[in-house]
C-alpha cells in the first residue's frame, strides 16, 4: 500500500498499524554496535541484573526507528519529502528482549507549507505498544508531506 498524501490525512485520524514486530536479542545488541553505544544497561546481564529493571532493557533509540518505521507502509511510503522533527518522545514503560511492537498513529495537525505550494505539514503522535498492551514509547512527529497534485505517473 502506498502512502497518504496530504489532502488523505484529516486532524483526528487514528490508524492501526497492520504490522508488529518482535526485538530480539541479537536486535538490541548490534544496534548498540552500530551506534557504538556502550551503555551496560543494554548489553551487561550481570549489570542490568543490579537494576531496577532485573534485566538488560531495549535501546530506547531502536524502539524509536522501530516504532516509525511500523508506521511507513500505511503512512509515509513514497509520499513524505522530509521528517522535519522528533518531539516529545516519552518512554513510559521498558522494552525487552522479546516483546512484540505494535502502533497506533493520531493525526494532530497538518497544515500547507509556507513555501511551497505542492506539500503541507503533517504532526502525527505515534503510541508504541508491547503484547501486553503497555505504552512503551510515545512520539510526536512532524513530516512534509507532498499533495497529490504532484504525483507523477
Amino acid at each position: 500500500m502506498p502512502g497518504q498524501y496530504f489532502e488523505d490525512l484529516e486532524i483526528g485520524m487514528r490508524f492501526s498499524h497492520r504490522l508488529g514486530r518482535t526485538i530480539t536479542e541479537a536486535d538490541n545488541v548490534f544496534f548498540n554496535a552500530l551506534t557504538m553505544n556502550t551503555q551496560p544497561l543494554h548489553l551487561n546481564e550481570e549489570f542490568a541484573r543490579q537494576t531496577q529493571f532485573g534485566r538488560r532493557i531495549v535501546n530506547g533509540i531502536l524502539t524509536l526507528g522501530l516504532v516509525v518505521g511500523i508506521t511507513v507502509s500505511d503512512l509515509t511510503e513514497g509520499t513524505i519529502i522530509a521528517n522535519l522533527a522528533y518531539e516529545r518522545v516519552v518512554h513510559p514503560y521498558p522494552v525487552y528482549h522479546g516483546d512484540t511492537i505494535t502502533v497506533e498513529t493520531e493525526i494532530l495537525e497538518k497544515r500547507p507549507s509556507n513555501s511551497h505550494s505542492d506539500r503541507g505539514i503533517i504532526r502525527m503522535k505515534h503510541i508504541g505498544r508491547n503484547q501486553d498492551g503497555k505504552i512503551v514509547i510515545e512520539v510526536e512527529r512532524i513530516a512534509l508531506f507532498l499533495k497529490r497534485s504532484t504525483e507523477t505517473a
